[in-house]
């Protein structure tokens, strides 16, 4: 093993909202005291229940994904179980999220309001 996983950082246009998205879907505390980073107005960050951070940093000039074209490559996206499909797709398009896509092997595909792409897994 080199390293351990410190956070997984996002580019986004606005850190506090994204923030809030993701502890909206995960749960967990922004902005948390942590000597690791300095928050700012240009860098937040989300420790959730699991241990997992986020930190989310501005981007000037940010360009969300665009999946499925290649031309914005997804950057990154996660896959989340949840308990009902139906259930957690219309609670994570009340916290922000685009509904991209419903594939057919049972999972449905979404945007987070900075576009990155994330999807819902019956788990």
């Amino acid at each position: 093993m080199i390293g351990k996983l410190q956070c997984v950082v996002l580019d986004c246009p606005d850190v506090l909202e994204l923030a809030r998205f993701y502890r909206s879907l995960l749960g967990g505390a922004i902005n948390e005291p942590d000597p690791r980073w300095a928050v700012s107005d240009d860098f937040s960050t989300l420790h959730t229940r699991s241990g997992l951070v986020f930190a989310f940093q501005r981007v000037k000039d940010y360009q969300a994904p665009q999946w499925p074209d290649n031309t914005h490559p997804q950057q990154f996206h996660l896959d989340l179980d949840v308990p009902d499909l139906d259930q957690a797709q219309e609670e994570v398009v009340g916290f922000g999220a685009t509904l991209l896509h419903v594939d057919t092997r049972g999972w449905r595909i979404f945007a987070d309001p900075a576009g990155h792409p994330f999807c819902l897994l019956r788990g």
